[in-house]
């Protein structure tokens, strides 16, 4: 083959290049209507994303960081039928264990009945990586109902959640919870809670059976972000909370405590 031949073959190639880019360039600039076909107009989708910081992340009355600041998110995706799935995330620290991360995974329906707004459930709390004392894993499952009612001058709700193995191994574990949120004054909002947590293996969890209880306010700060602060407590006299070898006198994560959280929805 000659060099004018083999010029002349790299020109037509590069030209049929050339106009098969130029066609495609069209193409996605002139509208498409059969495209349409394969558009979602209305995916029946709802998706909210939650990040948050805490001066201390607290679960059911005790601490989970050992009264320090966590940084957590949460992520909700709803069905207009109800159906849902969600996750949160947060670091922890607790004694004796090698835990730094706490993941868990939601799913449900939520529906209206008898004018009532119910949550049926469960979640799976895990904490990957982590032991307690070489041998206990404190990953566990839990079904959960919840209920709330408007009643506009207050929102009344509560709670039941029950595992066949809880926290650390601790046997079946049976909570209870009732809360209100009253609206106040300059957008305040007064939030009121209640709870107890009742536990098969009380030594292997760390504490008696306890209740706790939250009194606060929330309020919108600004383009969103929204601001939750108040003071927590449990009936756990300090001996008994989670004592251990290097704290037989009990650890300060179940005494009472002000934390102020702020968060934004997207």
């Amino acid at each position: 083959m000659t060099e004018a031949t083999a010029n002349a073959g790299m020109g037509r190639t590069f030209r049929r290049l050339a106009t098969g880019a130029l066609a495609a360039a069209a193409a996605m600039l002139l509208p498409a209507p059969q495209a349409q076909a394969f558009e979602i107009e209305n995916p029946a989708l709802v998706v909210t994303a939650t990040p948050s910081l805490t001066s201390d992340y607290l679960f059911r009355g005790l601490s989970q960081t050992r009264s320090r600041p966590a940084l957590q998110g949460t992520v909700d995706v709803e069905h207009s039928s109800g159906v849902y799935v969600g996750a949160f995330i947060s670091n922890v620290a607790f004694q004796g264990s090698n835990a730094g991360t706490e993941i868990d995974a939601l799913a449900g329906y939520r529906t209206e009945l008898f004018g009532i707004k119910w949550d049926i459930g469960g979640v799976y709390y895990t904490y990957p990586g982590s032991y307690t004392r070489g041998v206990a894993e404190l990953s566990f499952v839990e079904g959960v109902i919840k209920a709330t009612k408007d009643l506009d001058v207050v929102k009344l709700m509560g709670t039941f959640a029950a595992s066949p193995n809880a926290f650390g191994r601790s046997g079946a574990g049976f909570y209870f919870e009732a809360g209100a949120d009253v609206p106040l004054p300059f957008e305040f909002v007064g939030n009121l809670r209640l709870g107890r947590w009742e536990l098969e293996r009380n030594t292997r969890f760390g504490t008696p059976d306890y209740t706790w209880y939250s009194v606060g306010v929330t309020r919108e700060l600004y383009a969103g972000i929204t601001l939750t602060a108040g003071w927590t407590g449990t009936d756990i006299a300090k001996r008994n909370c989670i004592p251990t070898t290097s704290s037989p006198r009990g650890q300060d994560v179940c005494g009472g405590r002000f934390m102020a959280t702020l968060s934004r929805a997207f």
